[in-house]
């Protein structure tokens, strides 16, 4: 029992490493969470067909803030079931139910974090007139692969095989503000061989931004001013001919604006469940996703939310 709340909170610095959060921070967590975590549970204990009573049944084996604690150290270190359950004293069942139980509402709330860019007057960083007409960047896009288990069906696993990284794989699509950093969207995860473009239209994200907000992305988005009348990406080497030096200047300034999403994705994929191996058959990808982006939301606005305290 040695990851309970109880204990785990006297060990300030083990509780950071296990759960990604300092003690405050999970504090506030279970403060925003709690009230959600109630209300599935008692839509879950009145759904229409259960045939016990709404008190009726065994007590969870752990306490709502131990719930909560378990999840996120599941998110952050991706242990076997047999393994949190040995940690927290309980079965690999009760870890599994509880996960179940917790997973949808830290996506709730990691979804209520998201909110696209507030359109305003634009405030150019460069004054260097050959950089004049790089975009300012509102809207930044790119995707990550997780590698998961090969499917036994032959047909379903070439669906998911990814050549780029010669494995099995899913992606998740990522968008994030440009100033900030804050993730802004996660659409649906998608089978790995999926191509960027395809999976930024699928997601219908453009359609949701407005006409004037300049969107970047990589190499990986070619036609991305097809797809929105404000995208942008970097600029292509001619074929066969230097490349020109207001190019090489233009690429510079733009990935000075684009790596905040690299950075972004880094945070969210130093959780371990973003980053092993896919033990859950690729169910509940997206929701593990928006998860994490609200903890990396809460570790990036750690200091406002003290001040707002």
């Amino acid at each position: 029992m040695i990851l309970r709340y109880a204990y785990l909170r006297q060990h300030p610095h083990v509780f950071k490493v296990m759960t990604g959060l300092t003690v405050p921070l999970f504090d506030d967590l279970c403060w925003d969470v709690r009230p959600l975590l109630a209300e599935a549970v008692h839509a879950a204990r009145t759904r229409p067909g259960r045939q016990r009573a709404v008190g009726a049944g065994h007590p969870y084996a752990l306490e709502e803030r131990d719930q909560i604690l378990l999840t996120v150290i599941w998110l952050r270190q991706y242990p076997t079931q047999e393994a949190l359950g040995y940690f927290f004293g309980v079965s690999d069942s009760a870890v599994l139910r509880t996960i179940r139980r917790v997973l949808p509402v830290l996506e709730q709330a990691g979804r209520a974090t998201m909110r696209l860019p507030a359109p305003g007057p634009k405030q150019r960083r460069h004054g260097d007139q050959l950089l004049h007409d790089v975009p300012e960047l509102q809207v930044i896009v790119d995707t990550f692969e997780q590698r998961v288990q090969r499917p036994q069906d032959r047909e379903e696993a070439d669906r998911y095989y990814s050549g780029k990284k010669k494995m099995h794989t899913l992606k998740g699509q990522v968008a994030v503000d440009g100033q900030s950093g804050d993730i802004v969207d996660v659409p649906e995860s998608v089978p790995g061989p999926t191509a960027d473009p395809t999976l930024l239209k699928q997601s219908g994200l453009l359609g949701r931004l407005p006409p004037d907000c300049d969107v970047g992305g990589d190499l990986g988005y070619p036609g991305l001013d097809k797809l929105h009348p404000r995208g942008h990406i970097p600029r292509r080497k001619p074929r066969g001919k230097p490349r020109p030096p207001e190019d090489v200047a233009y690429n510079q300034a733009f990935a000075r604006q684009r790596v905040i999403v690299e950075h972004t994705i880094g945070e969210v994929r130093r959780f371990g469940c973003l980053t092993q191996t896919d033990r859950h058959r690729r169910q509940h990808h997206t929701g593990r996703v928006r998860a994490v982006a609200g903890l990396v939301y809460r570790r990036r606005h750690r200091h406002d939310r003290r001040r707002a305290a």
